[in-house]
């Protein structure tokens, strides 16, 4: 697995920001997009220090003619590597134990949904933009295997209103938006399912629906991430963790 780094030219590296790319994408989607460039002022200003890691989408969420079982195994494995591997890493480079916001676009966001929810205890913060989290749409409806685990339109249904979960959530800032212009359909479901199912159970995470002019697309992305990164970085202060 590759990696790519972002730091301030004068080395303050402020809180490790891991950006999972859109589907089938790898370390430098994030660069190619122009997201780098779209948040450099907070690079450069040692807000945030930026690590973008590839994804095995094409033998997982991709592989619709794969065996789902197996296409499960490889999505839990991706997961196993960020939580138990990739994250100690992070903390490593950035030189303190900040705890890590994760972010993503389309399907990237779908995997920055997972991370947090599953491990509230890792995360601090989601930004999670217009992704879909329901596994079963990449599955044809099957959750064999794996897919439960990954799939939080399910798994947030089932989980017991006093999970300690709920407590770690409401002093997180996870953040999931969606636009309902073209190509959210699916977004749109699955994200009023949460926002449903997190008011049921008293959870308190912001699910954010932007206009029916925004689309699925990186200049909405772009425009979404620099309005929600303020968000997270008071969120981080008023905490004391920076």
């Amino acid at each position: 697995m590759h990696v790519l780094s972002y730091t301030s030219d004068s080395g303050k590296k402020g809180i490790p920001l891991l950006v999972i790319p859109s589907q089938d994408g790898m370390c430098d989607n994030y660069e190619s997009f122009g997201m780098i460039d779209n948040i450099k002022d907070f690079i450069e200003n040692g807000d945030v220090q930026v690590f973008a890691v590839d994804t095995i989408d094409k033998e997982s969420w991709s592989d619709e003619q794969g065996d789902v079982y197996h296409r499960g195994m490889v999505q839990e494995s991706y997961y196993r590597f960020i939580v138990d591997e990739l994250v100690p890493w992070i903390h490593e480079l950035n030189g303190s134990d900040r705890p890590i916001t994760v972010t993503g676009c389309s399907l990237g966001a779908t995997h920055a949904a997972i991370l947090g929810l599953r491990r509230p205890d890792l995360f601090e913060g989601i930004i999670a933009l217009s992704g879909v989290y329901d596994a079963g749409y990449f599955t044809g409806g099957r959750l064999d295997g794996a897919w439960y685990d990954n799939s939080p339109v399910h798994f947030i249904p089932n989980m017991p209103s006093d999970h300690p979960y709920v407590n770690l959530y409401n002093q997180r800032k996870f953040i999931i938006c969606v636009g309902q212009g073209a190509w959210e359909d699916e977004g749109i479901r699955t994200a009023r399912i949460l926002a449903d199912q997190f008011a049921s159970k008293g959870i308190d995470i912001w699910v954010d629906f932007w206009g029916y002019d925004v689309n699925h697309d990186w200049p909405w992305w772009k425009v979404q991430t620099r309005y929600f990164l303020p968000f997270i970085l008071t969120h981080y202060r008023e905490k004391g963790l920076i």
